[in-house]
């Protein structure tokens, strides 16, 4: 087979799934046309834009979504609207086409024998649906179609949720099929998992399941809304959104829709009576309680009752959200549920050891969690292998699809795999006979580690066998027994290679002075022993910045001696990195702000995942970036700036990136605002690759003749002609009233540093010169009342007070 190369992708359907799956396509490079039905009121009409409203529309509401479908907003030129009437015959110069319409398979078939008019042989044509049997599609098609013809199931939205399930007929080609699998990977950044043709596939077979077995659980143990969410929610590893607010999100009549479609269509399950709607579920479907689409479901938000002190009424009062009493079908003000195992539970910060905690609890939360997961792990190891023939595509699935921070198998493999058996069976839970052939072989774990690489218990040939693309799939913990060197916040491994691996796991990847340890002590052994180092971790967010924390501490107590000597340990350890004689690579993902940014900053290069929110938002707590960030956004400044422009025009677009604390909402985003480097930095769009990049990187760093950089003290400063003109800017926000009283302060301190002071004439000056003053603003604005207050505010609500 030759190679494929898809440079065009037709979308055919423009629903919630549809623009958004054209987004993302159109988000990595490739030219879309995305159709839809001709309105009924425009089916005469010769009018283009007529004809093409519900498409446009379509795609300017998932425009306007949040979060959005969008790297960056000009990826929508890419996208090319039109009709099913009139357009269709174009899908000839298309390289893949996916049918995204109404879940019906008639109308699927409809589409597809429209299809096969104008399809050119080899193209490849896939469906997102999310439950029909995708061999039923292909009856009645041509060979040609058959053959290149896939399940490709998206999940929403498809930006954000990693899962792609491939789901191939007993027709699909096998290159298809591996082409589609690395596609999704490599350029999608997507988890690909390969699916049987069985309903609802794996993610929404197995995610489904557990939601209505909670919901028996509801029944059984007389729990609540509110309840359950606190049950099931970030404490035991799942998404903030927990049981019934993603059912809300989701749609009550979809999940029902879902259950129904397992119950019906799966006889032989043998936990098939927990898939039976709940006559209150299905109360609430003939009430139209069908979630946020209907604006009420398990939650709804109601006026607050009273308005706010200073009155207004009820149209300040806000809205605040009332849950669903299930004894009354009335919606009440949420209460907040309490359990002793819950909260004895919660100060544990690694999931895996919280986990065992919850499970041992001796009241009604200990009991929920030991049916709960007694009840999934009986029911994952009887769909192996009717669903899948290996362990590792339920895990990646759910994790991928339904937001797990760990999978169901490896959670199993948390609380002990014979110990959880035996208690499963006296309390009446079977597990598949594999499992108990696995134990009785002597293996005792789903997974586990050799030589830095992930193994998993293969049921068909009773043998462990290595995770697919372990080499391009680094993670840190795998590395464990191979420690080089450790303090309590940090651990740095040997990837192989001659390459050093750093993480930290502080909370919320926060960097105090053990992080800054860690980087100094990596940056010193590479280079005594190894090619560079990799700065990466496998935590939900890379790092949320400096520990704001100990400065707040400091400051309170006007340790301003220690203050400083804190700021240049930051300061020093930022430019070690810069200037050490290896290369130092980061591999930032989700939140990387402030002191994160700083680093990713001074880096050699940074591998960023696609999903990466970095900037510098020091602003918002009344300081300016203190760790180099200041002087490293002066010197790209005047690398920057142009003859033919003024000299100003370039600094004030900086100035302005960090007076307003911009957080750029992608990867994409941190290459628009000067934060990474075209040409040097890098996006990789599957977040589970970035680790193996870098490492790479370092190598080819290396390899190619690394030399070690050499300060800089050519940097030109503006001095009094740039300040006056960003005074002047500060001061009209202040009187628009975009800035308070103490915005103005701060914002004029930076201005100060980035124009190198009040110099009378444009000079060059070095880095450590600007890093001076960025040192002494940082520290004056410590003992600033206003900015203490801000730091506190952030401390105790998690958001910066605006005074």
């Amino acid at each position: 087979m030759s190679k494929r190369i898809i440079k065009k992708v037709a979308v055919l359907g423009s629903g919630v799934m549809g623009s958004r799956i054209a987004c993302h396509f159109a988000g990595i490079g490739v030219q879309v046309l995305l159709l839809d039905m001709v309105p009924k009121e425009a089916v005469e009409s010769d009018n283009k834009a007529a004809r093409n409203k519900l498409v446009n529309d379509a795609l300017q509401a998932a425009l306007k979504s949040n979060p959005s479908p969008v790297y960056t907003k000009d990826v929508v030129k890419k996208i090319t609207t039109g009709n099913f009437t009139d357009n269709l015959k174009e899908i000839s110069g298309y390289d893949w086409i996916i049918e995204v319409v109404v879940e019906r398979l008639d109308i699927k078939q409809q589409i597809f024998t429209e299809v096969e008019k104008y399809r050119k042989p080899g193209t490849l044509i896939t469906s997102n649906t999310s439950g029909i049997p995708i061999h039923l599609m292909a009856e009645g098609r041509s060979d040609d179609f058959k053959k290149h013809f896939c399940g490709t199931h998206f999940f929403n939205p498809p930006r954000y949720l990693r899962l792609l399930e491939i789901i191939p007929t007993p027709h699909t080609d096998a290159a298809v099929v591996d082409f589609l699998m690395q596609y999704g990977d490599l350029y999608l950044g997507k988890t690909t998992v390969l699916c049987k043709d069985t309903p609802a596939f794996i993610a929404n077979r197995i995610g489904v399941y557990g939601i209505m077995a909670i919901f028996g659980l509801v029944d059984k143990m007389g729990l609540t809304v509110d309840e359950i969410d606190a049950l099931t929610g970030p404490i035991i590893g799942r998404p903030k959104s927990a049981t019934f607010r993603t059912a809300d999100v989701v749609g009550i009549d979809t999940l029902v829709k879902v259950a129904k479609g397992v119950y019906d269509n799966c006889p032989n399950d043998e936990q098939r009576d927990i898939f039976v709607i709940p006559a209150w579920l299905e109360k609430m479907v003939a009430n139209n309680q069908l979630g946020d689409k209907t604006k009420q479901g398990f939650f709804k938000k109601t006026l607050k009752a009273s308005p706010p002190a200073g009155g207004g009424g009820l149209e300040g009062a806000g809205k605040e959200i009332y849950s669903l009493d299930f004894k009354t079908f009335e919606y009440k003000p949420r209460a907040k549920a309490k359990f002793a195992t819950v909260e004895a539970a919660k100060p544990i910060d690694d999931l895996k050891t919280r986990l065992k905690a919850l499970c041992s609890g001796t009241d009604k939360a200990g009991d929920f969690y030991r049916h709960f997961h007694y009840g999934l792990f009986s029911y994952i190891s009887h769909r192996i292998p009717e669903i899948s023939d290996e362990i590792y595509r339920v895990d990646d699935a759910m994790m991928a699809g339904f937001g797990w921070e760990i999978g169901a198998f490896e959670s199993w493999d948390v609380l002990g795999v014979e110990s959880t058996v035996q208690k499963m069976k006296a309390a009446g839970y079977a597990v598949a006979p594999w499992i108990n052939e696995m134990l009785e072989a002597g293996a005792k774990t789903f997974y586990k580690v050799e030589n830095g690489k992930r193994l998993y218990y293969d049921v068909a040939s009773r043998s462990y066998k290595s995770l697919p693309g372990g080499d391009a799939f680094i993670v840190m913990k795998n590395f464990e027994n191979q420690t080089v060197w450790k303090n309590s916040a940090c651990r740095l491994y040997h990837l192989g290679d001659d390459v050093l691996g750093l993480e930290w796991y502080t909370k919320m990847g926060s960097i105090g002075g053990e992080v800054l340890e860690g980087i100094q002590t990596a940056v010193a052994k590479a280079e005594d022993n190894y090619k560079g180092v990799v700065i990466a971790n496998d935590s939900a967010n890379f790092s949320a910045g400096a520990n704001v924390g100990m400065i707040f501490m400091l400051a309170i107590e006007q340790e301003y001696d220690e203050l400083d000597m804190a700021i240049r340990m930051f300061q020093n350890t930022m430019m070690r990195a810069r200037y050490s004689a290896i290369p130092v690579v980061v591999a930032p993902h989700a939140l990387t702000l402030g002191g994160a940014c700083e680093l990713s900053l001074h880096s050699d290069k940074v591998c960023s995942a696609a999903e990466t929110y970095i900037g510098l938002v020091e602003l918002g707590v009344g300081l300016i970036p203190g760790g180099g960030g200041t002087k490293e956004f002066v010197l790209r400044a005047a690398d920057e700036m142009h003859e033919d422009e003024p000299d100003t025009i370039t600094l004030k677009n900086r100035f302005l990136t960090i007076a307003t604390a911009k957080v750029a909402t992608s990867a994409h985003e941190g290459f628009e605002l000067g934060i990474f480097r075209k040409g040097k930095d890098e996006i990789v769009l599957n977040q589970g690759r970035r680790i193996a990049e870098a490492k790479k990187s370092v190598i080819e760093l290396f390899d190619s003749g690394y030399v070690t950089p050499v300060q800089r003290t050519d940097i030109k400063v503006l001095g009094r002609s740039a300040l006056g003109a960003l005074y002047a800017g500060i001061n009209g926000m202040w009187r628009a009233a975009y800035a308070t009283d103490h915005d103005v302060v701060v914002a004029k301190k930076l201005a100060y540093v980035m124009c190198g002071g009040d110099l009378s004439e444009p000079t060059l000056v070095s880095e450590q010169y600007l890093l001076d003053l960025e040192r002494e603003a940082f520290l004056s604005l410590c003992g600033e009342k206003k900015t203490l207050e801000r730091i506190q505010s952030v401390l105790k609500g998690g958001k910066p007070v605006r005074n």
